[in-house]
């Protein structure tokens, strides 16, 4: 593209391609190490701000020295003679009306000052390192600003690698494909890149391979093969998809089928369980929801239990059983109420419950689980 005094000359890889001709509402770009993140996110919204007269962008990192170095300091070369950077907003504006701002969250509330705020386009650089409650605060603000003349849908883009508080988050919504109540599949979109597609920096630095093979195993796996089951941050690293995953298959009647319900206002999650006749555990469906009351919570669960005369029982941690001050009733009792059936404790011994995981997960000489 063509500003007023420079030519900015692109060649990106084909993945790299995938990631700018990309609309979706959200589209998160990497998954490993040295796969040209950070230049594809600075180029993805240098285009826009180019294409798009009055288009409102906020760029943001985790902290401002990340920022500085990563992004502030290329689009000063970049954008010399293209656009102009004030310094004290931290922004860059262009001819057309367009605008890139940059921004960082080095502590969890430095996002509200987004708030009330409208961007048409945000980028979340290393979005693992930002936390779910401050990606869903920026979600407010990806909005239409007022000063575009053309139709355009707001969205996000994402670059990521696994590891990191995010992690959980960002592979649920971009790897799990695992969506809440709200969320539509077809929003997300992850374009994988590895430092295999990264025909610059393979080219310049082949050693750079070599680097990366030498770390940890978990981390050698997450960082070089981007698999976001290796990182060194998973609690069962006896996990493995290719052993523990399988297709769907209808479950036999005569399989015992049990649920595990764990009740927080900030997160209600619940599983349901088979277990076969040779003992082998099935997770055949599971359920998270944010902000839900007891009686909200148990009357989701019943609209996903369609086979709920199966369900020989729920367990659940023992302070359901607390009665409240205020109602004199407890969770059981709510639960109850609302169609939750057949509710018992569940044993809270971490450490125990931990190891039969482990042992469950544990591959057998055979190569089974």
């Amino acid at each position: 593209m063509t500003g007023e005094t420079k030519e900015i000359l692109i060649t990106p890889n084909p993945k790299q391609q995938s990631f700018f001709e990309s609309t979706a509402r959200y589209t998160a770009y990497g998954g490993a190490r040295g796969g040209g993140k950070s230049w594809a996110m600075r180029m993805k919204l240098v285009l826009l701000a180019l294409g798009y007269d009055g288009i409102q962008i906020l760029l943001l990192r985790r902290t401002l020295g990340e920022l500085r170095e990563n992004h502030l300091f290329p689009l000063l070369s970049l954008l010399d003679g293209i656009a102009k950077y004030a310094s004290t907003e931290k922004e860059f504006r262009f001819p057309n009306g367009s605008r890139i701002r940059l921004g960082y969250c080095d502590t969890e509330n430095d996002v509200l000052q987004f708030q009330g705020q409208a961007y048409e386009v945000i980028g979340l650089e290393e979005a693992t390192h930002f936390t779910e409650r401050q990606f869903s605060a920026l979600t407010e603000s990806n909005r239409y600003s007022g000063q575009m003349q053309v139709p355009f849908r707001p969205r996000m883009y994402f670059t990521c690698n696994p590891g990191g508080v995010g992690h959980d988050w960002v592979k649920r919504l971009f790897v799990d494909r695992c969506y809440r109540t709200g969320e539509k599949a077809e929003d997300y979109v992850m374009i994988k890149s590895l430092v295999f597609d990264n025909t610059f920096l393979m080219e310049r630095d082949p050693e750079y391979v070599q680097t990366l093979m030498a770390l940890p195993e978990a981390r050698r796996k997450a960082m070089l093969y981007g698999d976001w089951n290796a990182f060194e941050g998973a609690f069962f690293p006896e996990f493995d998809p290719e052993l523990h995953t399988c297709m769907d298959f209808e479950i036999p009647k005569e399989w015992i089928r049990f649920r595990g319900l764990d009740y927080g206002l900030d997160m209600t999650a619940c599983l349901w369980f088979a277990v076969s006749s040779d003992g082998t555990v099935y997770v055949y469906r599971e359920l998270y929801e944010k902000d839900l009351i007891l009686s909200q919570a148990g009357k989701y669960i019943l609209e996903h239990s369609p086979e709920e005369d199966a369900i020989r029982y729920t367990a659940a941690s023992p302070d359901l059983w607390n009665r409240r001050q205020d109602s004199g009733k407890s969770g059981f009792d709510l639960l109850h109420t609302a169609g939750v059936k057949r509710l018992i404790k569940a044993n809270n011994a971490r450490i125990p419950g931990w190891r039969v995981i482990r042992e469950y997960l544990r591959r057998r000489e055979d190569g089974t689980c």
